[in-house]
């Protein structure tokens, strides 16, 4: 990361809206392979427990645990993240994150979501921006403070008869 880049912590609804995107890009891919091997009828509340098998736990549990994994190792942020211009770094010193941390990352994610969110909402409140899951890993998520957004001006006013 340069040194002489500004960086802000990114708050808690633009980390909601990247993980919304980042929910719909993997229910595009989830959602066809579950109708390929078992059909619609996996989503049949009557039938979807006999329908469970090996591929439900590898394609609703570990396929998206991996891409997550393999985003914030490869890219230090998930397509949800780049969206806002974000990435997940180390919280001393800025480096991308380890494999190691990745991981307690991504099961501090049950942990903040157990006791009603929690440490998701978490990020609201803490002045870096930290969820519980990012404590626990010794991550923050950062963007640039000027994310290049040009201001709005206009032509001055031509007087009259120019």
């Amino acid at each position: 990361m340069p040194a002489d880049e500004e960086l802000e912590y990114v708050g808690f609804w633009a980390r909601t809206g990247a993980s919304l995107i980042d929910t719909v890009l993997l229910m595009c891919v989830v959602t066809p392979l579950v109708v390929w091997v078992y059909g619609w009828a996996y989503f049949d509340p009557e039938r979807t427990g006999m329908l469970a098998g090996p591929a439900d736990g590898l394609i609703s549990w570990v396929l998206p645990a991996a891409a997550v994994l393999a985003f914030w190792v490869y890219k230090q942020a998930t397509p949800g993240k780049m969206a806002i211009g974000s990435r997940i770094v180390d919280a001393r010193t800025g480096a991308p994150v380890t494999v190691t941390q990745s991981l307690v990352r991504y099961l501090g994610y049950y942990v903040s979501l157990v006791p009603l969110g929690l440490g998701f909402m978490w990020v609201g409140f803490d002045a870096r921006k930290q969820g519980w899951h990012d404590k626990m890993a010794g991550t923050v998520v950062v963007r640039p403070k000027h994310r290049g957004i040009s201001p709005v001006t206009f032509d001055p006013p031509k007087p009259p008869g120019a």
